[in-house]
């Protein structure tokens, strides 16, 4: 593997030992979010007095990286955790951290890291939405070390002080976008030199790119569609349930649950819901804001409608607040999705068919998908409550991804996290 030739930043290591429980720590940064984040980080993890390493997949992520230490690995799957193992010993990393834990270079890093003792810190776009991130130890979602416990919650929850004061933070779609195209362009007039590297999403960028193309074309339409019908749950008083979609690229879905995409869930709940669900209600097929359009999810629900004699009661939001959807729904059926915990936090009656961190008793519906279509149970208040408290203590920190100020807060927070002292109030 080779160093990368890149001038040093101008940010250099602190002379003075961090204001934290211990030595400076050596820490390993290996993929992250599209964007910044790392570069972010790493930033101030130097000027905390940290040493930082990194190292690089593809073009995307040492297009953003642009800091010292950083390493491409340009070997085969196969060779990596022998690479990783020995970068481990060799430069003495005490902490790595990384975006997403069931990416296919992290899933065995994670394990030798277990194994070795050395702590694995894991972003992913939050389990509280928004103005949340997550960055939990060992693992997230299905990999959280997190209890199902109720009275686990209730009990540590209530040794806990309040949330400190927490403010909103902006978020830019088009900062994401572009962040996004910046990555993909830089992934693919790379692939030469990353000869190994396979993205963990099913689909070449440029199938991406041609699938947004489409999508985008079709804005207005969609726009016009789905104002129409936001319109009409908004003052016809139709009761109705809510699914919303999560990607089919998305790992929680192919390793956490017991689907292998988004079209198995999507007819299995279609099924349940023309069986079971009072003649009188609908269902809403909420599009993810974030689906690519590879997949017309359209087209597929009104077909699998169809089949199941449920086209006049069937209907698909491609687009919309989701959060007024979701307050006036009798219900939320959800796989693993973060729009889970909105959901419960307006105290709307959730099912979960994944593995869900928040899918325990006392706070989603746990006899099935065919009763609760006629038996939603909402969830008890207190004991979200103290879940909240304790993912906010345990696995959050304030922030976002995608605009400045976001940014800032979260490196500031993650900082303190990865120091183990405590957090600031803002």
């Amino acid at each position: 593997m080779q160093e990368l030739p890149i001038a040093p930043d101008t940010v250099r290591a602190a002379d003075t030992t961090p204001d934290h429980d211990g030595a400076p720590r050596t820490i390993l940064l290996l993929q992250g979010l599209m964007g910044p984040l790392f570069h972010e980080l790493g930033k101030a993890l130097l000027r905390a007095g940290h040493t930082v390493h990194k190292i690089n997949f593809n073009g995307g992520d040492r297009l953003f990286w642009r800091l010292p230490n950083g390493v491409d690995y340009r070997d085969s799957l196969e060779r990596w955790p022998a690479f990783f193992a020995q970068f481990l010993a060799d430069k003495g990393v005490t902490d790595v951290v990384l975006f997403g834990d069931c990416r296919d270079h992290h899933r065995p890093a994670t394990g030798i890291c277990k194994e070795r003792g050395v702590p694995v810190h894991v972003f992913e776009e939050g389990y509280v939405r928004p103005d949340w991130v997550t960055l939990e130890l060992g693992g997230v979602n299905g990999n959280s070390r997190l209890p199902s416990d109720p009275a686990w919650y209730r009990a540590t929850a209530a040794t806990l002080p309040p949330v400190p004061p927490h403010a909103q933070v902006p978020s830019s779609f088009r900062r994401r976008a572009a962040e996004g195209l910046l990555y993909n362009c830089a992934d693919v007039f790379t692939r030469w030199h990353y000869p190994h590297w396979t993205n963990h999403r099913p689909w070449h960028p440029l199938v991406e790119a041609m699938g947004w193309w489409r999508k985008l074309s079709r804005r207005k339409l969609r726009q016009r569609e789905a104002d129409a019908l936001l319109h009409r749950l908004e003052t016809a008083g139709e009761r109705y349930f809510l699914f919303p979609l999560q990607l089919d690229s998305d790992a929680q879905i192919r390793l956490h649950s017991p689907f292998a995409g988004i079209a198995d869930a999507l007819r299995l709940i279609l099924e349940s819901f023309a069986a079971n669900a009072p003649a009188d209600v609908r269902l809403v097929v909420k599009e993810h804001p974030l689906d690519n359009g590879v997949r017309d999810w359209q087209q597929e629900t009104a077909d699998l409608a169809r089949l199941f004699g449920v086209a006049d009661r069937v209907d698909y939001l491609s687009m919309g607040d989701i959060v007024p959807v979701t307050r006036r729904a009798l219900g939320v059926v959800t796989i693993n999705s973060t729009s889970g915990t909105l959901a419960l936090a307006e105290g709307i009656p959730v099912v979960a068919l994944g593995h869900a961190v928040y899918d325990m008793p006392d706070i989603t519906y746990q006899d099935g998908l065919d009763a609760f279509w006629t038996n939603p149970v909402p969830p008890d208040a207190t004991t979200f409550a103290a879940f909240r408290r304790v993912l906010i203590e345990r696995c959050l920190i304030p922030g976002g991804f995608f605009s400045a100020p976001a940014l800032q807060k979260v490196v500031r927070h993650a900082v303190a996290r990865l120091e183990r002292r405590p957090i600031a109030p803002e």
